[in-house]
């Protein structure tokens, strides 16, 4: 799935750049469309499609709840669902999660409780037996589960995203340019880092500045690290004061979609931007050709102060050169 870095524009003429620029992005967010299709298709997504719905989704009482007592867990099941349905075990000296499940039983069609505490309720109703009463939702239970970190076996199936390549100098131009941008950077370390599976954040204004406040987990990647930079910045540029949360898988879209171009544009292989997209996007790619305008003004605006910063860093560090020697 992986798609050459070359670039294919070099944007240095001033009359023609624009339009180059447009086209270029044009032509790379199509590319970016057929290779999520690819993605979509492949076994491998299929795959890993497979083992997500095999996972609940939480309530949020119960998320809550797992947060609480486990704030890195990521993936949790049951311990009998965990050994008979993923072959994984867990490890011995776990504490467990507790959890609310409900209990799901043959309930009474007048008072709506079990057949047992019907019996010693007041609720007079024998019009019919109890075993043929339909089943319904009598109450909640504690229940054990645990993260996937608490567990040994078999692997699950992951989507490689990564992004790949040189990104030594777009690193320090990136947290250099954040200030440009109006935006509050920070890379943190992974011992310290406490939004679990996530690679980056884009948090609420800071106080002190009232930029976005951007945070990224550190990682020895760093073209992956560029990546997460650029698609958190792309969060500040778009969409930082969007309240609806109906929109957040479109955010997700135009967020990854201009880190795709961007990072493409400075030589990084982004085409693991495929399988995140499609683990957001579903079956409808067409929709991040449809946003565009959004996604080309946005990359457009970082390649420009990239470049610049990354020119002032060169000849910083070419004037610091000639004065050692």
């Amino acid at each position: 799935m992986a798609v050459t870095t070359e670039r294919t524009a070099s944007f240095t003429d001033t009359e023609t750049r624009s339009d180059e620029m447009n086209s270029t992005i044009e032509t790379w967010v199509d590319d970016l469309v057929d290779l999520v299709d690819d993605a979509a298709a492949s076994e491998e997504f299929k795959a890993w499609l497979d083992v997500q719905s095999q996972f609940h989704d939480y309530s949020y009482r119960n998320t809550l709840l797992i947060k609480q007592q486990c704030p890195h867990a990521t993936r949790v099941a049951g311990y009998n669902t965990w050994a008979n349905e993923f072959e994984r075990y867990v490890q011995e000296g776990e504490s467990a999660i507790w959890i609310w499940a409900p209990i799901i039983t043959k309930q009474c069609p007048e008072c709506g409780n079990s057949a047992s505490y019907h019996e010693d309720s007041s609720c007079e109703y024998d019009e019919t037996p109890s075993e043929e009463w339909s089943k319904g939702l009598v109450g909640f239970k504690p229940t054990a589960v645990f993260d996937v970190s608490q567990t040994d076996g078999e692997p699950l199936p992951d989507l490689e995203t990564e992004a790949y390549g040189d990104a030594s100098n777009l690193v320090p131009a990136l947290l250099e340019s954040a200030e440009q941008l109006d935006v509050d950077a920070q890379i943190v370390s992974s011992d310290e880092w406490t939004y679990g599976e996530a690679k980056g954040v884009c948090k609420q204004r800071c106080p002190m500045t009232m930029h976005p406040q951007v945070e990224v987990k550190d990682r020895d990647n760093q073209a992956d690290l560029a990546g997460t930079l650029i698609h958190e910045f792309a969060h500040a540029l778009l969409h930082f004061d969007i309240e609806d949360r109906d929109e957040r898988s479109k955010r997700e879209l135009e967020a990854e979609a201009v880190a795709y171009v961007v990072g493409r544009y400075f030589e990084l292989d982004m085409s693991g931007s495929a399988f995140y997209l499609a683990a957001w996007n579903g079956d409808d790619p067409e929709v991040i050709s449809n946003r565009l305008g959004r996604i080309s003004n946005t990359a457009q605006e970082l390649i420009d102060t990239l470049e610049r910063e990354l020119e002032r860093l060169s000849k910083a560090e070419s004037n610091a050169d000639k004065g050692n020697n």
